[in-house]
């Protein structure tokens, strides 16, 4: 061909060639590209449904529901914790608007709301978070409560704005809350009411609450107790204990404690009070705070002083009784230098039976109390003064120069009752016999007992030789040793000296006799009508108590044998000791049996406090009694240890008040206590009440007032021969 003609040709074909690589190798780009797109949308597709079991699996282990909505309040999703919480599903929802969803829910104040208003959001409004209680369709459907929360999340690609909102049931820990709230109410409620002090104490020990009867208890306020120390509101000489105590609770040593302390008030006045402290622990162990109580015990730490004092004290003249004596007495006795330095002084009367029996018991008494005070003002203060009973005292002297100081006060005695006593309109004279033994080393190692008994022979010796002097024990008087008075006591007995009194018992609700207690005496040849204080510790410790009991007892049933039965009763009284001797009851069933005594003429009065160490044997003697027509009383009722327990335990068919309770009303408010309290628990067990010790009206009817059945005391006549 021409070259002319190939030429534009050729040019062609190359051009037409390199636009034909041209456009390959574009294709080949543009299939590379889309492969490398391919891949990454698959990678895209791969990482969303990796996404989307990721976002399945957290939903359904989480407790938040979630509901994914468009900015006008559009469902675009909702999770299966959501759909469980809300109740619904969610193909019914997704494209719903939130305002007609169909669930129904509550506000605090039980109305109903718009799903919209709690699950929406409205633009421009902060994250929200709304509890509400949800309404479940159906009859019986428990109502839960729900927290929602909604907030608006970041635009995506396309500038759209989605609300994201998260629903959590939180009905468990709702019900917790309200049954805490309730609970703190329920406490606060009942701490401001409660009728004894209360407080709230910080782990400082200082009070962050407190009620208004702990305020009252300390005379102040409430507002006024915040920030003290409870131990600032203490006595000074309490601090350390109540700290000690405290300290045992925060080391785990125990978990309460109850002190029994006093505290001052605002008028700084002392109450008695016993606290209760409690430690107060968090859910991990951990010390929280303390729950305190207070309750005001002034008035039973006075009922138990008391009846201590009265247990240890002659109710007529405030003196020491026997116990008390002997326990002071021993007690000097044991303390080192006692040789020489204690002194015994032992006081009976001259002439005070025939002012007894003349004037009366009124007026003996007032003697007694006068003869007390002359004994207390000898010794000026320096003494124990004691009444051992009837007309007898006894004054121990505890000092460096003991045999000085016992003369003194010997002289001031017979000096003091060198002047008549008056008596109503009446002067009355009457003097003393004194008897001095001074702690010499052989009395000393015996003992307070024959020590006493050391002074007794000298008053014996003072009796002897005239009376209205002074001797002092030297070893040539007899000292009464438990022989010389186990022979003395068995001769009275064979001799007939010791005799039997009836007192009379009657019916308070019109004064007649009902009954008579059987009391004995010793008409003693020198020292004339003795009353049982005076020689009933010497028998007991002579060892023929039980020798006495039958005594009495085979007297009294004579005396109902050889009496019409007019259904009164003679009492008498026995003690645990001489029941625990087979031998007594024995005997007195043999009596009643012989002489056909009509059961229920004679009671026995067993008295309390000899009942402490009582045992089987008592019961089944006193079991074996009662079941044969002999009634038992509870003598002293309300000075023993446990009367309860012996109510309970031990066939008693009535009790007798004690007189140390009678001498007390109407006008000591605490004896008055006892004595109501006493007779009503005696009722309510269908038991026989006696009152003993009655001296006027004002008791007689104070008695027959608070259910005191019978009585009996000097206002109904003394201890006489029933002839």
């Amino acid at each position: 061909m021409d070259a002319g003609v190939v030429g534009p040709y050729g040019v062609v074909s190359t051009v037409i060639a390199v636009v034909a690589i041209a456009a390959l190798a574009t294709v080949l780009v543009l299939l590379r590209r889309e492969r490398a797109q391919a891949r990454r949308n698959a990678d895209l597709v791969r990482v969303a449904r990796d996404l989307n079991r990721r976002y399945d699996a957290l939903q359904r282990v989480t407790s938040e529901g979630v509901l994914v909505q468009s900015r006008d309040g559009v469902v675009q999703d909702l999770s299966e914790r959501a759909a469980q919480v809300l109740g619904l599903t969610r193909e019914s929802v997704v494209g719903v608007h939130v305002g007609r969803l169909p669930v129904v829910l509550l506000d605090d104040r039980g109305l109903a709301v718009n799903p919209a208003l709690v699950l929406g959001r409205r633009d421009g409004e902060d994250d929200r978070t709304t509890v509400v209680t949800l309404v479940p369709p159906g009859p019986g459907a428990r109502p839960s409560v729900v927290q929602v929360t909604s907030r608006a999340m970041p635009a995506d690609e396309s500038g759209e704005i989605a609300v994201l909102t998260t629903i959590v049931d939180i009905t468990a820990r709702h019900d917790v809350e309200v049954a805490l709230s309730r609970s703190e109410t329920q406490f606060k409620v009942a701490m401001e009411n409660a009728p004894i002090g209360m407080a709230l104490v910080d782990l400082e020990w200082r009070i962050t609450e407190a009620n208004v009867a702990l305020a009252e208890l300390l005379g102040t306020h409430a507002t006024a107790l915040r920030g003290y120390r409870v131990d600032e509101l203490s006595a000074p000489e309490d601090r350390a204990r109540q700290r000690m105590e405290v300290d045992k609770l925060l080391g785990g040593g125990q978990q309460r404690f109850s002190l029994e302390m006093r505290c001052r008030r605002a008028d700084e006045q002392l109450v008695w009070v016993v606290l209760d402290a409690a430690l107060v622990r968090s859910a991990d162990g951990q010390a929280d705070h303390f729950v305190v109580q207070v309750r005001d015990a002034t008035e039973s730490k006075m009922q138990a002083e008391m009846l201590t004092h009265r247990a240890m004290h002659d109710p007529l003249t405030g003196l020491a009784n026997r116990t008390l004596l002997q326990e002071v007495l021993q007690a000097s006795l044991s303390q080192p230098g006692a040789v020489d330095r204690i002194a015994v002084l032992a006081c009976d009367l001259d002439g005070f039976k025939a002012i007894n029996d003349r004037y009366g018991h009124a007026a003996g008494d007032d003697i007694l109390v006068h003869v007390a005070g002359v004994l207390r003002a000898a010794t000026h203060g320096g003494g124990t003064v004691a009444r051992l009973g009837g007309d007898e005292f006894v004054v121990v002297l505890q000092d460096v120069h003991a045999a000085k100081a016992v003369f003194e006060v010997a002289n001031e005695i017979h000096s003091g009752l060198a002047e008549p006593v008056r008596v109503g309109r009446r002067r009355l004279g009457v003097g003393a016999s004194v008897g001095i033994a001074l702690a010499e080393p052989h009395l000393v190692e015996a003992g307070a007992p024959t020590l006493l008994a050391a002074a007794d022979a000298a008053l014996y010796r003072a009796k002897q030789s005239g009376r209205g002097r002074t001797e002092v024990y030297d070893t040539s008087m007899e000292l009464a040793a438990p022989s010389n008075v186990h022979r003395e006591l068995v001769q009275a007995m064979e001799s007939g000296q010791l005799v039997v009194h009836y007192q009379p018992i009657v019916d308070l609700s019109d004064g007649h006799v009902v009954g008579y207690e059987a009391l004995v005496r010793w008409e003693h040849p020198h020292r004339g009508l003795l009353l049982p204080g005076a020689f009933l510790p010497q028998i007991q410790e002579a060892g023929v108590s039980v020798m006495l009991g039958q005594l009495v007892a085979s007297r009294v049933v004579e005396f109902l044998a050889t009496t019409a039965d007019d259904g009164r009763w003679v009492s008498v009284n026995v003690s645990a000791d001489q029941l625990g001797d087979s031998e007594l009851a024995t005997r007195l069933l043999q009596d009643l049996s012989r002489h056909r005594v009509t059961a229920g003429r004679l009671v026995l009065e067993l008295t309390e406090s000899s009942l402490v160490a009582s045992g089987t044997r008592i019961r089944h003697e006193l079991t074996q009694l009662s079941a044969a027509g002999v009634p038992i009383l509870l003598d002293d009722f309300g000075t023993g240890v446990s009367p309860l327990s012996y109510l309970r335990d031990l066939p008693v068919a009535g009790v007798k008040l004690d007189m140390s309770f009678t001498s007390g009303i109407p006008h000591d408010p605490t004896a008055g206590k006892v004595v109501r309290a006493l007779g009503a628990l005696a009722r309510e067990l269908a038991m026989v009440t006696i009152a003993e010790g009655i001296e006027n009206e004002e008791q007689a009817d104070f008695l027959r007032r608070n259910g005191w059945r019978y009585g009996q005391g000097w206002l109904y006549g003394g201890a006489r021969p029933f002839e």
